[in-house]
């Protein structure tokens, strides 16, 4: 399968908030890049989100326990700055 192996070719960080960040911030505590990165390994095509707001829900960690996020933004500005940014 050729899909997983994206690589990011560029690494940036945050510098202000976004609802793109506050969905980055939301898969790199649960310990990934980003949204790509989790469907390879966990092999979804969905991610749960919150339809209010289109932020990441649910998500479930390398060691099968899950994150809960919720609806309202959790990346405060003094974390901003710690989200990685891939580019491809």
């Amino acid at each position: 399968m050729a899909s997983a192996d994206i690589k990011p070719k560029s690494i940036s960080r945050a510098k202000k908030w976004s609802d793109e960040i506050e969905n980055l911030y939301r898969f790199q505590q649960a310990g990934y890049r980003d949204e790509i990165e989790y469907k390879q390994v966990k092999q979804v095509d969905m991610v749960d989100r919150w339809p209010e707001t289109g932020f990441v829900k649910k998500l479930q960690r390398r060691d099968n326990t899950f994150y809960y996020y919720n609806k309202q933004r959790e990346c405060e500005d003094k974390e901003v700055h710690k989200v990685k940014v891939y580019a491809y």
